[in-house]
C-alpha cells in the first residue's frame, strides 16, 4: 500500500498554489468567453493547475484507489480530472466509466465538469438512478413483462399498513416509521428481524419495535398485492437480478469497466452490495471519502466500507488530500483541534488539514447570558458584517435542530436583516405550530367552558393542557426524528407561555394568542435572498464566507439523546462539519440560561474543552489560534437588571426593556407623534421594498414616542436604534419628533 504525502518546500511549509478556475464550475459551450472556459487542448493540459496530491489521484488510473479527502480539499476536482485525464489519454473509454454519488445535484455538477474537461459521454449518476436504469432495461429479460410502477412516496402506503395492523400513527409518527422501514431495507433487514437489529444497533425506535416490524411486514405485503416497488426495492431488485442471472451480471460488467464512488463514507450495506456486484472480481475502483464527515448513520450510512477499503484491497493506492483551499488557517486550526480529541475508528483515520489561504480573523467564542441575548447578539454581528461588505447570502447561522430557528428568525427580523431558511419551514409556518395555534385560539374563545382547562391554575398550565392534545408531553420522546421535532416545536410554545406570564402574571390565554399572532405576522415577510438559517445536517456540502454556530451547550451539542460513545462522536463530527463550512469568519456561541433572568446553569459543549480560551485542556494542542472568549453584551447598553422607570420592577421581556417600563404601567407616550412615526415608517418600507419592521419595530417607535429625543445622542440611546439605522433614518426621526414636516421625502415618494 502506498501513501502519498503532501510535497513541502525546504522550509517545511506546503506550497501555496494560486486559486484555479475549477472552483467556479460551468459547462462547455460553443463559445470561449470567460464564462465558458475552453476545453483543455490535451490530456496533459487536464492536469494543469492540480496540486501534487490531486495530480496523483488524476494519474492513478489502474487498480483500486482510495482518496481520503478532507473538507475543502478539492475532492470533486481531483476525481473529475482523473476521469477526464483517463478519457483524454485514451485509457478510459467514456462509456466504460460509471461515476456514482449520492444526490442528483452532485451528479449533475460532476457531469457538467466532465463536459467542460472534454469528457462527455461518461455516466455520472446516483446509486438509485444507475440501478433504476439497469432494472428497466433488464426486467423484461430477467422477469418478464413491465417493471412494476415506482412508488414516489411511500408514506400513504405505510399509513394504510398501520391501519390494517390496527396501529394508530399520527403524521409525525408516520414519517418516523417510514424512516425506520427505509433504514431496515438499506441495512438488508427483513421485517421479522427488525426488533433484533434495532437492539443490536442500539437504535432508538420511535415506536415499539414489534409494532414497527408488523407495519413493515404489512407494507411489503401491500406493495406485492398492488405490484408497486419503492426506491429501496430498486436497489434490492437490481442486486437480486445480478446475483441470480450471471449472464446479466456479465453484460453489466462488460459495459462498465471503471467505477468512481464519491462520498464513500455514506455508503449503506445495500449500496456496497450492489457495487460489489457491478465490480465482480475486478479492482478498477476509485473511492473518495472522509470518515470525519460521517453524520448520516441514522439513515444506514456507515464509514466501515471506507475504513476497511485497504484491508479488502491490500494493494490499493491511497492518496490523502489535506490542502484546504476553502478555509483560513484559523478556521482549519479549530477544525483540526476538534478532531484531535475524537475517539473511535473514524478518529484513527482523521486528516490533519493544511490551509492554503492567507490568514484571517480568529474564530470568536461568545458567551451570552441567555438564548434571546445570543440571538440578538448574533443578529448584531451579522448586521455589522453586512455593513462591512459581506453579502448577506454569504452568511449562515447553523444550529443543531430546526426548533432553534424561531428566536433567530425574530432577532434577524428585528435587526432588519433578510434571511432564508434551508431545509425547514419558518417556525410559525410549521404544521404543528399552526395546529397548536388553532387549538389555543379555540380554547381562548371557549374560556371557562372548555373542560380541558378546568384543572389548569395558570396560563402555562392552560397551554400545556391544550398542547397535550397535540403531542406535547412533560418528557421528550426518545430518539430523534419527526416526532421529536414536533415535540421540540410544541415545547418552544410552552416555554414562550412561561416567559410571557413572567412579564404579565395575570395574562389570559387570549392575550397569549394575540402575542403569537403578532409574532407570526412579523415573520411572514416575503421570501428574500439573505442570511441562511439551517440545521447542521442540511448544511453538509455547502460553504459561506461567514458562519455562526449557535446554541453550543451540553444537551444540544451533543444532543441529549446521543447516549453511546459512537453517537457522541457523530455529534462531534457534526460540529466539525459546521466549522468547516466557514471560509473566513467563524463564530461559536452559547447562552448560559434559556430565558432572561433565568439561572445560568448551562455549560458550553464539551467538544470545545481545551480549544476555547479558558477551558480545561483535553490534550496537547498545536500552537496558534488563541483568541479570547467575549462576554456577549457586545454593544448592548443595558445588560443586567433593567428596572421599569414607572414602578421600579425588574424587566426581563425584550420589548419592555426597550420601553424601559412594564406593559401595564401608564405610558406617557405622545400618541400623535407615534402615529406620525408609523406613517413615516410605512412610506420608508414601501420605498425600500421591505417589511415595516425592518425599518423600526413597533416597540422601538413607542420608545421614541415616549422619549421624544431631541438629539442624535438621545436617539442613539434608545434600544433598537443602532449606528446603521441612526445614519439612515436619524435625521427624519428627529425632524418628526421636532414637529417638522418632511416635504422633501413626500416629493421623493
Amino acid at each position: 500500500m502506498r501513501f502519498v504525502r503532501p510535497i513541502t518546500h525546504p522550509c517545511g511549509q506546503p506550497p501555496h498554489p494560486s486559486r484555479p478556475t475549477w472552483q467556479h464550475g460551468g459547462v462547455t459551450a460553443a463559445t470561449h468567453s470567460s464564462l465558458f472556459p475552453q476545453v483543455p487542448e490535451s490530456a496533459d493540459a487536464v492536469l494543469e493547475g492540480l496540486d501534487p496530491e490531486q495530480r496523483e489521484v488524476a494519474t492513478a488510473l489502474h487498480g483500486p484507489v482510495c482518496v481520503l479527502a478532507g473538507a475543502g480539499t478539492g475532492k470533486t476536482r481531483a476525481i473529475t480530472h482523473r476521469i477526464a485525464y483517463g478519457v483524454r489519454a485514451g485509457i478510459l473509454p467514456p462509456a466504460s466509466v460509471l461515476a456514482v454519488t449520492f444526490t442528483n445535484r452532485a451528479a449533475g455538477e460532476m457531469r457538467g465538469r466532465l463536459r467542460q474537461l472534454g469528457a462527455g459521454g461518461v455516466q455520472a449518476r446516483t446509486f438509485h438512478s444507475a440501478a433504476l436504469r439497469q432494472l428497466q432495461y433488464f426486467w423484461p429479460k430477467a422477469v418478464g413483462g413491465e417493471l412494476p410502477r415506482l412508488l414516489e412516496r411511500k408514506i400513504q402506503l405505510v399509513a394504510e399498513a398501520a391501519a390494517r395492523c390496527r396501529i394508530r400513527l399520527d403524521r409525525n409518527e408516520l414519517r418516523d416509521v417510514t424512516g425506520e422501514i427505509e433504514w431496515a431495507k438499506v441495512t438488508q433487514t427483513v421485517p421479522g428481524d427488525y426488533p433484533a437489529a434495532v437492539a443490536k444497533s442500539l437504535r432508538d425506535a420511535p415506536r415499539d419495535p414489534a409494532e414497527i416490524s408488523q407495519v413493515y411486514g404489512m407494507y411489503e405485503q401491500l406493495k406485492r398485492d398492488r405490484t408497486v416497488i419503492d426506491f429501496e426495492d430498486v436497489l434490492l431488485l437490481t442486486v437480486g437480478i445480478l446475483q441470480d442471472r450471471h449472464d446479466i451480471a456479465d453484460h453489466v460488467r462488460r459495459q462498465y469497466q471503471h467505477f468512481v464512488v464519491d462520498e464513500y463514507q455514506d455508503v449503506s450495506p445495500l449500496q456496497q452490495r450492489l457495487l460489489d456486484l457491478w465490480l465482480g472480481d475486478r479492482e478498477n475502483l476509485c473511492v473518495v471519502g472522509d470518515a470525519s464527515q460521517t453524520i448520516y448513520s441514522f439513515t444506514g450510512a456507515t464509514p466501515d466500507h471506507l475504513l476497511n477499503f485497504r484491508t479488502r484491497h491490500p494493494g490499493a493506492t491511497v492518496v490523502k488530500l489535506v490542502r484546504d483551499y476553502r478555509s483560513t488557517p484559523q478556521v482549519v486550526h479549530l477544525a483540526n483541534g476538534l478532531l484531535g480529541q475524537a475517539r473511535g475508528r473514524a478518529a484513527e483515520h482523521r486528516l490533519e488539514l493544511i490551509s492554503q489561504r492567507d490568514p484571517g480573523p480568529e474564530p470568536a467564542y461568545v458567551e451570552y447570558a441567555d438564548e434571546p441575548a445570543e440571538a440578538e447578539g448574533t443578529a448584531r454581528r451579522i448586521r455589522d458584517l453586512i455593513a462591512a461588505g459581506v453579502p448577506a447570502g454569504e452568511i449562515a447561522v447553523l444550529y443543531r435542530i430546526n426548533a432553534q430557528s424561531e428566536v433567530y428568525e425574530q432577532a434577524l427580523a428585528d435587526a432588519g436583516v433578510p434571511y432564508q431558511l434551508r431545509g425547514a419551514e419558518r417556525f410559525f409556518e410549521r404544521q404543528e405550530v399552526r395546529e397548536a395555534g388553532i387549538a389555543l385560539r379555540g380554547a381562548a374563545r371557549a374560556g371557562g367552558n372548555d373542560a380541558l382547562l378546568d384543572d389548569a391554575e395558570d396560563l402555562p398550565a392552560q397551554v400545556r393542557a391544550v398542547l397535550s392534545t397535540k403531542g406535547w408531553t412533560t418528557e421528550p420522546p426518545a430518539g430523534s426524528g419527526a416526532v421529536r421535532d414536533r415535540w421540540e416545536s410544541l415545547a418552544a410554545l410552552v416555554r414562550l407561555a412561561e416567559d410571557f406570564v413572567r412579564v404579565k402574571p395575570q395574562a389570559s390565554l387570549a392575550e397569549l394568542v394575540a402575542e403569537l399572532d403578532e409574532r407570526a405576522a412579523a415573520q411572514h415577510a416575503p421570501t428574500v435572498q439573505g442570511v441562511t438559517l439551517a440545521s447542521l445536517h442540511s448544511a453538509k456540502g455547502l460553504e459561506w464566507d461567514a458562519v455562526f454556530l449557535v446554541g453550543l451547550t451540553e444537551g444540544m451539542m451533543p444532543i441529549t439523546y446521543a447516549k453511546t460513545d459512537e453517537q457522541v462522536e457523530e455529534e462531534r463530527r457534526l460540529l466539525y462539519v459546521g466549522v468547516t463550512r466557514a471560509r473566513l469568519h467563524l463564530s461559536l456561541s452559547w447562552g448560559l440560561s434559556r430565558s432572561p433572568g433565568g439561572r445560568a446553569s448551562r455549560r458550553p459543549t464539551r467538544f470545545l474543552n481545551g480549544i476555547r480560551p479558558g477551558s480545561a485542556a483535553a490534550g496537547p494542542r498545536t500552537a496558534g489560534g488563541a483568541g479570547g472568549i467575549e462576554r456577549g453584551s457586545g454593544r448592548r447598553k443595558r445588560r443586567g437588571p433593567v428596572q421599569c422607570r414607572v414602578c421600579g420592577k425588574t424587566l426581563t421581556d425584550a420589548g419592555e426593556m426597550k420601553l424601559m417600563r412594564c406593559e401595564d404601567c401608564p405610558s406617557d407616550m405622545d400618541e400623535a407623534l407615534y402615529e406620525r412615526l408609523r406613517e413615516w415608517r410605512s412610506d420608508q418600507a414601501k420605498e425600500l421594498g421591505q417589511p415595516a419592521y425592518c425599518v423600526f419595530t413597533d416597540k422601538t417607535l413607542m420608545a421614541i414616542a415616549e422619549a421624544v429625543p431631541g438629539s442624535e445622542h438621545e436617539l442613539a440611546g434608545i434600544s433598537g436604534v443602532g449606528g446603521r439605522k441612526l445614519d439612515r433614518f436619524g435625521a427624519d426621526v428627529l425632524a418628526i419628533c421636532a414637529g417638522e414636516e418632511l416635504e422633501a421625502v413626500a416629493e421623493d415618494d
